[in-house]
């Protein structure tokens, strides 16, 4: 009998050690996963950028061309306003021509007692426009309040087919220059009528003669906001550009008149 030739059995020094036959696919898989997985960031951060990019382009979430973006309202960019008349209008109460001829128009900036930026208008004799708009400037600029700025010759003080405006004026705390009328309790013509005065918060500020005061029930309190003072900036303002203030004088006191007399 021929003898068989013995066949490998397969085993070695390895034998009793299998080595799983799924290893290499298992980190073939691992692999891919991974690989799959930084795709996704890639292609999502890819989404993002050019989705920026396209908003970019197209100016999504950007205030279109041509139109300015609203700034809040009593902003010193949006004032609140309080008065918007013409030259004509303002000066439609009666009044000889050649008063009203010398009167001019300005709008003013103030900080009111709602905390915001309104636009008024004074009417003023032309030689005092600067005065004017420098008073009011420190007005502003020291937040001191200012219910509100009106021509006399606004609608609001024209009822039941009359002009009341000295009266309707100081009761709604109107702050106003150029008014023909006469003196408070004379015969004569007030500086007003001129254009040469202005009152300024009559509320806080109020005309006091003996047992008169006007407006009626008003209180002068100096630490009250709107008062003027001999320390208010705008009193030293006034003063300093020539003008005189009613709370100097002795005879009577008008805290909120200022006027300053010029050639007629």
């Amino acid at each position: 009998m021929s003898e068989e030739v013995p066949r490998p059995s397969g085993r070695g020094r390895s034998e009793g050690r299998q080595i799983p036959s799924s290893t290499p696919i298992t980190i073939l898989k691992f692999k891919l996963n991974t690989t799959k997985k930084y795709l996704l960031y890639f292609f999502l951060l890819l989404i993002v950028v050019l989705s920026g990019c396209a908003m970019e382009f197209s100016g999504a979430g950007r205030t279109p061309a041509g139109q300015v973006e609203q700034s809040p309202a009593g902003s010193l960019q949006n004032p609140i306003i309080d008065s918007d008349i013409s030259l004509s209008e303002a000066l439609r109460k009666e009044s000889p021509p050649e008063f009203k001829e010398r009167q001019r128009l300005i709008e003013v900036l103030y900080y009111s007692f709602d905390g915001k930026i309104h636009k008024g208008q004074v009417v003023i004799d032309e030689r005092l426009v600067e005065d004017i708009r420098e008073g009011f400037r420190v007005a502003l600029e020291n937040k001191f309040p200012i219910t509100s700025v009106i021509p006399i010759s606004h609608d609001r003080f024209f009822n039941n087919g009359k002009w009341n405006e000295d009266d309707e004026a100081m009761l709604s705390n109107n702050t106003s220059a150029f008014n023909y009328r006469m003196v408070t309790g004379g015969n004569s013509l007030s500086n007003h009528a001129y254009g040469f005065a202005i009152d300024i918060n009559p509320v806080q500020n109020p005309y006091i003669k003996g047992d008169i005061v006007l407006p009626p029930n008003a209180v002068y309190d100096t630490t009250k906001p709107g008062t003027l003072a001999h320390d208010s900036p705008i009193v030293k303002t006034f003063i300093r550009l020539g003008w005189t203030w009613g709370g100097d004088w002795e005879s009577l006191k008008d805290y909120q008149h200022f006027q300053k007399v010029l050639s007629r």
